[in-house]
């Protein structure tokens, strides 16, 4: 689950997930049931702290695929948008990881020790991989989408309040591909030059950085 733990590395609000994708990968060919158990944990976790965080309330017993469906819906997108659609796919596939966690968990349902022990078998490599892979695009598309939303309403907020040594990032990078400017004995970083000079095209600039930093992760 590599692209996740960039994303996470990316975003510390998101850190406490690392438990999840520690246990989904030791258990992996130990005991496939605990990373399915830690799957579902895994897709609830991040759908339920983004409608924490916008004070969507969940029903009852919300599904994986419900919550999944609300934490967009709590992000403000229309049944209509692309990513309900997108997402009511991807809560699909949720779902799916749930109900196979209920056939191949070991505290679901009782089982004989004969079960127990060929539990493992009950789902193939490939499927393995396909349930995981799916459980971490759909967490990467949530965090994702829901950053891009903080970090536009940051922007929003601070405008003119956004401190030069708050973009530290994107300041290294506009002066790696523009170096300094000098002028008689003075000389100032490119990056330094665009914030005092035009604060509104470097919150433009900072923003583009930010979405392209995402894409590559």
């Amino acid at each position: 689950m590599e692209k996740l733990k960039k994303l996470i590395e990316q975003y510390k609000y998101w850190s406490k997930l690392s438990v999840f994708i520690e246990r989904i990968e030791m258990n992996l060919a130990v005991d496939f049931s605990i990373s399915m158990e830690n799957t579902k944990s895994l897709l609830e976790a991040v759908g339920k702290e983004i409608c924490k965080y916008h004070g969507k309330e969940l029903v009852k017993r919300s599904t994986v695929q419900g919550i999944v469906k609300n934490a967009f819906s709590a992000m403000g997108y229309s049944n209509d948008h692309y990513a309900i659609q997108i997402s009511t796919a991807l809560g699909t596939i949720a779902q799916h990881v749930a109900t196979i966690r209920n056939q191949v968990g070991t505290n679901s349902h009782g089982k004989t020790l004969d079960q127990l022990e060929e539990r493992n078998n009950l789902i193939d490599e490939v499927s393995r991989d396909l349930l995981i892979d799916s459980t971490e695009l759909t967490c990467c598309f949530l965090i994702r989408m829901f950053e891009n939303q903080r970090i536009e309403k940051v922007l929003e907020e601070k405008k003119s309040k956004l401190e030069y040594f708050e973009a530290a990032d994107f300041n290294e990078y506009w002066d790696d591909q523009y170096g300094e400017f000098t002028m008689a004995e003075y000389s100032y970083a490119a990056s330094e030059i665009l914030y005092n000079v035009d604060e509104e095209a470097f919150l433009k600039e900072y923003k583009n950085f930010k979405e392209n930093s995402d894409d590559k992760n």
